[in-house]
């Protein structure tokens, strides 16, 4: 096989795809990126053997057609060196052999026989599916992946949950400290179905989408998802089980509400999370009549602060506690200028919307108060 192609293309393309490349891999064709050049079209595929990527360029002046894998690591490590300049691929059918020609140098690798890299995932039957614009789809994951869970014993919640309805998509992602729902009523379908995507592949997502302008063709069904948009298509293993029932969770008629300046909060709370416990990270939301009093200590250290921020309460007067990362993390998740904050008493949860959401979305988040000791 022989072609030729630009670097920077070349480059740009194999970085997008080997970001599923996991660092230990059950097979060692696995740590490859598979060649297929197809009457002048090389397609590119990437592999954890759960989640799968591939994509697709224009080469010219192709010889020959035939699948050849090759080291991600070393290919990524050479290309990153080019400037933009033309370069000449020749592809040894027999020995699995490449010789890379540019301006100024050859350099040659040896591969693997394409024939025995894995299948990409083929679809079941069951198949719903819907199509939604890349920026919202990135805007989405960005809302809900960091409320996702790194814990084995509950693997169903180290993703994010998407429910379909007739009326609209939601999505969910919880830890069991805090929790974010996102709902948007422009997506539809005929019924009720709903699958739950790895963090992984969320984040490999939210890596891509960033240059997408494109719709996003999402197909799923018992056990594979598929994102395909552009040249592109990923093709990953949902999580198996039942989500929690998030709903059930969130708590209602909360009659102390907050409205306050987010980016002002945010800040007070960076500032005084400094001298909060390094075990616990607590922060006291002291709420007085159009105030809010945010302290922290660490009795260990004998260090404290404390700072008070103006806002909209005329409730009744009452100190709740939160871990201040937390906190902080969802306060920068909300779009909005001013954000309300809903409670009911200190040991159940509060809540914390925009006052303003992005056309047709509604997001909530939840967190989960800590115990004052006081």
């Amino acid at each position: 096989m022989k072609f030729n192609v630009s670097s920077t293309k070349l480059f740009a393309n194999l970085q997008s795809v080997s970001r599923v490349i996991a660092a230990k891999n059950s097979l060692s064709i696995l740590e490859d990126v598979l060649f297929d050049l197809n009457e002048g079209v090389l397609t590119l595929t990437a592999s954890d053997g759960e989640t799968t990527i591939r994509t697709s360029i224009e080469v010219e002046a192709s010889e020959g057609n035939g699948k050849v894998a090759f080291g991600a690591k070393l290919l990524l490590e050479t290309l990153r060196e080019f400037p933009e300049q033309p370069l000449t691929f020749l592809i040894d059918d027999q020995n699995f052999s490449m010789l890379i020609t540019s301006a100024n140098g050859t350099y040659s690798f040896v591969g693997q026989n394409g024939m025995e890299y894995p299948e990409m995932r083929t679809d079941e039957e069951n198949v719903n599916g819907f199509s939604i614009n890349a920026g919202v789809l990135l805007d989405s994951i960005n809302k809900t992946i960091f409320c996702t869970a790194d814990d084995d014993l509950r693997p169903v919640m180290g993703g994010i949950n998407f429910d379909l309805k007739p009326e609209s998509l939601t999505m969910v992602a919880t830890d069991a400290h805090r929790l974010v729902r996102l709902t948007n009523t422009s997506i539809h379908s005929d019924k009720e179905c709903s699958f739950i995507l790895p963090k992984k592949p969320a984040t490999i997502l939210r890596n891509i989408l960033q240059k997408e302008t494109e719709d996003v063709q999402v197909a799923f069904g018992d056990k594979n998802v598929r994102f395909e948009f552009g040249r592109t298509l990923i093709v990953c293993r949902q999580i198996e089980g039942r989500y929690p029932n998030y709903n059930a969770v969130i708590p209602q008629n909360n009659q102390n509400k907050v409205i306050v300046d987010r980016q002002t909060m945010v800040n007070a709370c960076k500032r005084v999370s400094v001298f909060a416990n390094t075990g616990t990270s607590l922060l006291k939301l002291a709420l007085t009549n159009n105030s809010i009093k945010i302290s922290a200590q660490d009795i260990d250290f004998s260090t404290s602060a404390e700072e008070t921020i103006t806002c909209s309460y005329d409730g009744t007067p009452m100190a709740i506690g939160f871990k201040a990362p937390f906190l902080v993390e969802i306060l920068a998740a909300i779009e909005s200028n001013d954000v309300l904050i809903e409670l009911a008493d200190p040991a159940r949860a509060g809540l914390i919307l925009p006052t303003e959401n992005q056309e047709n979305e509604e997001v909530l988040m939840l967190l989960m108060p800590m115990l004052l000791n006081d």
